[in-house]
């Protein structure tokens, strides 16, 4: 990664986990387990990713669209996750580029038109 002591810490720790989800593995038993565990390892990535790419603000931004709308924050994290990883991102993402980024991958709403006669 970037040679930070906490990527560095982070990534003996998945090491870590993968080999006794291994084990586990070979004893037969645990596949829900391993899988429970495989997204936890993977939330933990994306979490430490986004950490390093928003500023507070941006991430402010996205916990509280995370508390009215958690499938929609869930969406703009995998996809502010794999911009970052892409190389895509320069920099931090600051508040106004987040909700830049958040307009555009907001659903469309629809419009309804209601006539009286």
């Amino acid at each position: 990664m970037s040679g930070n002591p906490d990527d560095e810490r982070l990534e003996e720790l998945r090491e870590k986990k993968l080999q006794e989800l291994q084990d586990r593995a070979g004893e037969g038993g645990g596949d829900a387990e391993a899988q429970q565990e495989a997204q936890q390892r993977a939330e933990a990535q994306q979490e430490a990713v986004l950490k390093q790419h928003l500023t507070d603000g941006a991430r402010q931004r996205l916990n509280a669209v995370e508390m009215s709308k958690p499938e929609f924050a869930k969406k703009v994290k995998q996809q502010v996750a794999a911009l970052a990883q892409s190389g895509r991102v320069q920099g931090r993402i600051d508040e106004d580029q987040m909700r830049d980024l958040l307009k555009e991958l907001q659903p469309e709403q629809k419009s309804f038109d209601i006539r009286r006669r």
